[in-house]
């Protein structure tokens, strides 16, 4: 690690991974509570870093105290790889680090993410970084803060049942397309952070820890491996995930994937592409490689 500080401040002027080791103890120190207790939200005091709130800061200062010499590191945004966010993300953490970096989720030790849960399974030796803009899943039914931590402490979640019923009897389902708030360990409701509903069963009993930062609310988060994580449901009125109509990726021909819809002006015509850059990419391969090797 002394090598790599050293690197490190002759290139940049920076500490390694930019925040000082005081800074990222307390950050460790809070993880190790959200770890101990999952699904409840531990107060921190983040750190100024050269980029806005809102833009990551939680989910970034979780990476910079944690990311070591030798970890590989991934950055993705709403799937992809090639995001303003993700790449401005990445260049930060490479420049005050010097660690490796890699668009393959598989290679990856940490996964730092906006928006998605990758569609490759992940490991246990892997750690799943979210950037979280609203840690509260109670906000949809209580300004308060105040009141959402008595509401948490007592479990008392009635009101945000009482918001998904009158959902189902309004629309006919429930209408929370991302955020889905879950319970997590048959205790605290948690925010998974603005996800799509389809990403929330791979939270469940997954062997990668996860860990979510909110910057600008002050609050840190975690899902340790093989914990439950179960989605608010009724027993008449089931959780369910994004419903394609049997769209196909348009590039690798994925019918398994969370696609995002993209219309194209020239012929009027809506169609699919995974949002999972990498997981496209490598299907797209495969497919090559296996015509090649055809006879």
């Amino acid at each position: 690690m002394r090598a790599a500080d050293l690197l490190v401040a002759r290139r940049s002027g920076y500490n390694f991974a930019f925040l000082d080791e005081h800074s990222k103890r307390e950050v460790r120190r809070a993880l190790l509570k959200a770890v101990a207790i999952p699904g409840h939200q531990v107060p921190f005091a983040p750190r100024e870093l050269p980029i806005a709130l809102g833009w990551g800061t939680g989910g970034l200062q979780i990476t910079l105290s944690l990311i070591g010499p030798r970890d590989v590191l991934k950055v993705i945004d709403q799937g992809s790889d090639d995001s303003v966010n993700a790449v401005n993300l990445r260049r930060l953490i490479t420049r005050t680090t010097g660690v490796r970096t890699t668009t393959d989720t598989r290679r990856a030790t940490i996964i730092q993410t906006r928006h998605r849960v990758p569609e490759e399974s992940l490991r246990a030796d892997q750690v799943l970084v979210f950037q979280v803009p609203y840690p509260e899943p109670l906000r949809r039914v209580e300004p308060s803060d105040v009141q959402t931590r008595r509401m948490h402490a007592e479990q008392d979640y009635s009101r945000l049942w009482v918001y998904l019923y009158e959902d189902i009897v309004r629309w006919g389902d429930v209408t929370i397309p991302h955020r889905y708030p879950v319970r997590v360990h048959g205790r605290y409701v948690m925010d998974p952070s603005p996800i799509p509903r389809w990403d929330v069963p791979k939270l469940h009993r997954s062997p990668t820890l996860g860990l979510f930062g909110a910057g600008r609310e002050k609050r840190v988060y975690a899902i340790p491996p093989h914990t439950r994580v179960e989605p608010l449901e009724f027993d008449d009125h089931p959780f369910r995930v994004e419903d394609f109509g049997g769209e196909r990726c348009r590039r690798c021909g994925s019918g398994r994937s969370f696609l995002s819809a993209i219309y194209d002006r020239a012929t009027g015509r809506r169609y699919y592409v995974c949002s999972d850059t990498d997981y496209c990419e490598r299907r797209i391969a495969g497919g090559a490689a296996q015509r090649a090797a055809a006879p």
